[in-house]
């Protein structure tokens, strides 16, 4: 068995990539960087444990998206009581299109976690299944809805989207 790899070097190869998925899915910098921030202080609390792990990082993903997710439906309730709650201003994500972010926040949370995961995770439709649960013909359909609906948003033309 490998020796577990330094909590501090982790956090620095991880860190970047798994900011970008939680951004890109939340559509804020800052709630991204706390979500984010949340899910590896979770990890360095069970350090000894995670680290052996054939996945650490998996392990850490899962928490950040459980994090989002649960903030997602806690905002969603909130939302029917009070709309001003959540701005249409969104700031755009270091090296991302502010319109692929815009974008991404107008789809289902659903559709923009399997294209969060596929497009910028690269995760298989495979490893997408195996994440959220799902048959793999539902992650391909969530897939192609979500690359409709992008391609319309974005004015991109049809065979430009349907091309993976």
């Amino acid at each position: 068995m490998a020796a577990a790899p330094d909590f501090a070097e982790f956090y620095s190869a991880a860190y970047p990539r798994l900011l970008t998925q939680l951004h890109a899915f939340v559509g804020d910098r800052a709630e991204a960087q706390d979500l984010v921030q949340e899910a590896f202080t979770r990890a360095y609390a069970r350090w000894a444990t995670v680290s052996s792990f054939n996945d650490p990082f998996g392990w850490v993903r899962r928490v950040a998206w459980n994090l989002a997710i649960t903030r997602w439906r806690r905002a969603k309730r909130l939302l029917h009581r009070r709309r001003e709650l959540i701005g249409d201003d969104v700031q755009g994500p270091d090296g991302l299109s502010l319109d692929v972010v815009r974008a991404l926040g107008r789809l289902s949370p659903v559709l923009r976690q399997a294209a969060v995961l596929h497009y910028l995770a690269d995760f298989s439709v495979r490893e997408i299944a195996e994440f959220v649960d799902a048959p793999e013909g539902t992650v391909k359909a969530r897939l192609h809805r979500a690359r409709a609906i992008l391609g319309q948003l974005l004015g991109l033309d049809e065979e430009r989207v349907s091309h993976d």
